[in-house]
């Protein structure tokens, strides 16, 4: 008799045990699945944060300047800053990044001021050819054939950027097969800068 009762038991046991089960798994927000599931590997306790990627972007350094523009038949420096690329500015970009500053129309500030540029805005620079002194610059218009005043405006500008020149000629050349010849910026190019396109110019030997 007390084994019957034992046997009727250990079923009702186990049933009331799944049941329980089951209402734990619902209490916590786990549906019943038949189905194993994987999961997954437990979750990283490493924040979210993307790596540096390949090639990024270098520093950029702004670099406080003065260009020339033309002011009443004279030439006037004005402040304008270079953003370049890198702790150390290459010379072929602070040159370009000039020259884009020359060719740019001047501020409405600059203009009512009466300043002006005679820059050509297709005007560009290159870094020397092969056989050219150390240094030495192209533009895509030989020099000689620019407008008085451009030519002084960026023989000035670029004689007085020390990233640029140290204290002599700036050497420029043209896209022909002419050597470049070396500008010099005097007083007399500043005050007059229409006179004589090549004021100042020295032959290189």
């Amino acid at each position: 008799m007390m084994r019957s009762e034992h046997r009727g038991r250990r079923p009702a046991a186990a049933v009331a045990g799944a049941v329980l089960c089951a209402v734990l798994a619902a209490g916590c927000g786990i549906r019943t699945t038949s189905v194993p599931v994987d999961a997954g590997p437990a979750p990283s306790r490493v924040p979210c944060a993307m790596t540096a990627q390949d090639g990024t972007a270098q520093p950029r350094q702004v670099i406080p300047v003065e260009v020339y523009l033309v002011c009443a038949a004279q030439l006037v420096t004005v402040d304008r800053t270079l953003q370049v690329q890198g702790t150390k500015p290459d010379r072929l970009g602070v040159a370009v990044a000039l020259l884009d500053e020359l060719r740019r129309k001047p501020t409405g500030p600059e203009q009512r001021a009466g300043f002006s540029t005679d820059v050509p805005s297709e005007l560009r620079v290159t870094g020397p050819r092969a056989g050219d002194p150390k240094g030495a610059l192209r533009l895509s218009r030989q020099p000689e054939d620019l407008q008085p005043e451009a030519l002084a405006q960026i023989v000035c500008t670029y004689t007085e950027s020390e990233e640029l020149v140290q204290n002599g000629p700036v050497l420029l050349g043209g896209p022909g097969d002419y050597a470049p010849r070396g500008y010099l910026c005097t007083a007399e190019t500043k005050a007059r800068p229409k006179a004589a396109p090549t004021l100042g110019a020295v032959r290189l030997s």
